[in-house]
């Protein structure tokens, strides 16, 4: 699966001092289907959440922007 990160991924990213190769670690584990994607997912093991909005075309992945949620958020 080949992951590529948009502009503004890469810009939220090192905004929100978050890791591309650790979000490519999180999104290899996840089962994806096909078209617009939006996940939730422990970045951390202290429960640390981000929201990984995404666009799946067969064996690529396009990673259109990532940031963590405030506190306090479910699901």
């Amino acid at each position: 699966m080949d992951i590529i990160f948009s502009r503004h991924a890469k810009r939220r990213i090192k905004l929100y001092c978050l890791s591309e190769d650790r979000i490519r670690i999180l999104l290899a584990k996840e089962a994806l289907g096909q078209g617009n994607n939006e996940i939730i997912i422990n970045y951390t093991s202290d429960s640390k959440k981000v929201k990984i909005v995404m666009m799946v075309e067969e064996d690529k992945v396009t990673v259109i922007t990532a940031y963590p949620l405030k506190r306090g958020r479910k699901k």
